[in-house]
C-alpha cells in the first residue's frame, strides 16, 4: 500500500487515535519532516506546551486556532511534530535537580541524599532554590509560598528524568510509598500515570492544578 493511501485510511479513523495507530517508521520518514516545515513556515511561536494532551493541541489546530487554516493532513502532521519532537526536546532541555551530602528537605529536614529518585525543587528568582525528599513536602511548601516561583522541577517516577512540575500528572494513593511514606508520584504524561495507577492501585491520575492543600492533608 502506498503512503498517500496509508494516510487517508489512518485519517478515516477517529484522530485521537491517530498518533498511536500510524507506524513510527511513517512519522519519521514523512509526517514529522511535514509537520516541521508547517510550524517553520507557519507558526514557529507556538508553544507546544501549553497544551495539555496531544488531542487538545490537535483538537486546537483542526480548529484553526492555533496555527491558521490547515487542512486535516497537515493539522495531523503538525500536531505530531510538536507532541512527538517540540515537546520532548523542551522537557530534556530543563535543568538537572542537584544535591549534596549537605543539603536538607526544606520541609522536614531529611537529607537529600539518601533519597534522589525522590528529590524535586522550586526555583525563583535571583538563584534562589528550595529543595525538597518528595513532592508532599514541597507542595506544603508550595501552597504558602506561591508568588514569584519561576520553575517547578520534580523526576518521572518511570524515567528518572526532570520535568516540569506544573505539566506533569500525579497518582495518591498507590502502594508505592516515598521516604515520608505516601507520595505524589509524578509522570511526565497522563498514559504513564494511568499505567502506573493501574499497575499499583492508585487514584485516577491528576494535573498540577488538581492538586490542593486538602489533598496534600488527607495523604500524610
Amino acid at each position: 500500500m502506498s503512503f498517500s493511501k496509508l494516510f487517508f485510511l489512518l485519517l478515516l479513523l477517529s484522530p485521537f487515535a491517530f498518533s498511536a495507530e500510524i507506524s513510527q517508521a511513517i512519522k519519521e520518514k514523512k509526517l514529522y519532516p511535514m509537520g516541521e516545515k508547517i510550524f517553520t513556515k507557519k507558526c514557529p511561536n507556538l508553544e507546544v506546551n501549553n497544551y495539555k494532551s496531544y488531542e487538545q493541541l490537535l483538537k486546537a489546530l483542526q480548529n484553526h486556532s492555533a496555527c491558521g487554516t490547515l487542512n486535516t493532513k497537515y493539522s495531523q502532521a503538525l500536531a505530531l511534530y510538536l507532541w512527538d519532537i517540540k515537546r520532548v526536546e523542551k522537557i530534556d532541555a530543563l535543568q538537572e535537580i542537584k544535591i549534596s551530602k549537605e543539603d536538607k528537605c526544606q520541609v522536614c529536614g531529611m537529607y537529600l541524599h539518601y533519597y534522589p529518585n525522590w528529590v524535586c525543587e522550586i526555583d525563583y528568582p535571583k538563584g534562589e532554590v528550595y529543595k525538597f525528599d518528595g513532592i508532599k513536602d514541597m507542595m506544603q511548601f508550595y501552597f504558602n509560598h506561591k508568588k514569584g516561583i519561576t520553575v517547578i522541577l520534580v523526576k518521572d517516577y518511570y524515567t528518572l528524568k526532570t520535568i516540569d512540575a506544573r505539566e506533569a500528572f500525579y497518582v495518591i494513593r498507590s502502594d508505592v510509598l516515598g521516604p515520608m511514606g505516601n507520595e505524589f508520584i509524578p509522570f511526565r504524561d497522563k498514559k504513564s500515570a494511568t499505567t502506573f495507577s493501574l499497575d499499583h492501585r492508585g487514584k485516577s491520575p491528576l494535573s498540577f492544578k488538581a492538586l490542593t492543600e486538602k489533598m496534600v492533608r488527607s495523604i500524610d
